[in-house]
């Protein structure tokens, strides 16, 4: 790539968020930085208790991802955030104006079986209606490619990496359109 990527993985939980993230960086050569780790612990209380949290939640979490972000520009860096809505893409984006997002993407039914079968993570699959009823897929105008989280990780790793690389890592160059959802 021509400048290295700051790249933000998004999708509703469950979709591998923590699993991919760190393989994309992995690939990519960048660190990875953890988006459940900038969670103050009031919401993190308050998932695991099954209450949806609100924008006020939401603010200073994105705005500590986003410095994070911001301070990896030029540099390279993956860092996971849900970043369900487009103004929390905006806030992101206003902190790092250069990220891309990485929209992992897939059937609700395979990701809520995922999140099923995994073991001492806070959200609860009670959430993930509420997670899909937020999810406002990128736009055509937001720098971003959406990727289906069927297959193995390294499958899917495979498919996010190519579709990164072909965006060339420009940047301060206007955003590509949103991509399809690649196979």
């Amino acid at each position: 790539m021509e400048k290295p990527l700051v790249v933000v993985v998004m999708g509703v939980a469950g979709t591998g968020k923590t699993t991919l993230g760190p393989l994309v960086a992995e690939r990519l050569g960048a660190p990875y930085a953890e988006g459940d780790d900038f969670h103050p612990a009031a919401n993190i209380a308050k998932m695991s208790a099954g209450v949806p949290l609100d924008d006020a939640d939401r603010w200073p979490w994105l705005d500590a991802i986003g410095r994070w972000a911001g301070q990896h520009a030029g540099r390279g860096g993956v860092v996971s955030c849900s970043a369900l809505k487009r103004s929390y893409r905006d806030r992101l984006r206003a902190a790092a104006p250069g990220a891309v997002f990485l929209h992992l993407a897939g059937d609700r039914a395979l990701i809520e079986g995922r999140m099923a079968a995994r073991r001492g993570h806070f959200m609860p699959t009670a959430l993930l209606d509420s997670q899909f009823a937020t999810l406002q897929p990128l736009g055509d105008d937001e720098a971003g490619v959406a990727v289906d989280v069927s297959g193995t990780p390294e499958e899917i790793t495979d498919r996010a990496v190519a579709a990164l690389r072909r965006l060339g890592g420009e940047a301060t160059a206007p955003p590509p359109p949103a991509r399809p959802l690649l196979p």
